[in-house]
């Protein structure tokens, strides 16, 4: 009989066991755990991701600066400089025996189904040396064009500048300008253009900040091509 009783009410639990703050604490517990493994894997990873960052940047940059153009590592020889939009413009110098050849920079636009993300190289001079997308939305097999894997046509920048083009002829060929359009995608190539326009005078506008290299990054670029005076002898 008391077996039976028992069975019938079940075990007791513990009146605190059913208060919201019993529950809270538990859900608390789990927090902070969860939140100090995050921690611990993102410190042992932090490196890693670092390192691979700077990889990706370095990859990129190689697309856009021909090698010929320079012999420092560009990645390691940022500058930033603030736009009148507000904006900060970060970009990469490239050197040659200690003067500056080239730099390289993103640029972004709104494309057709979302923001476009470009890396351009320019010459000291302000021509194009290469342009590559990085990121896009747009719709495959149309505006995917725009990749260098998918079709040759972002290519075409190579070797123009503000001064090999007139303002009316960056554009594409539908709106009068020089560069082709994609059958049926003619909003990507458009922001694409108008995109690496926009770069090319930021590279004006900019131009004295962009090109800028300070005296000890120049000596210490010159101090890498000194020759040992002890070589020259033999």
């Amino acid at each position: 009989m008391i077996g039976q009783g028992l069975a019938k009410r079940g075990v007791v639990k513990p009146s605190y066991t059913q208060r919201p703050a019993h529950f809270a604490a538990i859900l608390g517990m789990l927090s902070v755990l969860s939140g100090t493994l995050l921690t611990f894997g993102y410190i042992g990873t932090a490196d890693a991701i670092a390192q691979r960052m700077k990889e990706d940047l370095q990859r990129s940059l190689q697309q856009v600066l021909p090698p010929t153009h320079y012999d420092n590592l560009p990645s390691e020889r940022p500058v930033q400089v603030r736009l009148l939009s507000g904006e900060e413009l970060i970009a990469y110098q490239a050197t040659l025996e200690g003067m500056l050849s080239a730099v390289a920079f993103e640029v972004e636009e709104a494309g057709y189904a979302g923001p476009i993300r470009m890396v351009m190289g320019v010459s000291a001079e302000g021509e194009i040396l290469g342009v590559r997308v990085l990121a896009h939305t747009e719709t495959p097999g149309l505006g995917d064009k725009i990749e260098v894997a998918r079709d040759d046509w972002v290519l075409g920048f190579n070797g123009h500048s503000l001064r090999s083009l007139s303002s009316r002829q960056w554009a594409v060929k539908k709106d009068g300008g020089e560069f082709d359009q994609f059958s049926g995608a003619t909003i990507t190539p458009r922001a694409v253009v108008r995109g690496v326009h926009r770069g090319l005078e930021w590279h004006r506008d900019y131009g004295d900040q962009l090109l800028l290299l300070s005296t000890s990054a120049a000596d210490s670029a010159i101090d890498t091509h000194q020759t040992d005076p002890a070589k020259e002898s033999n």
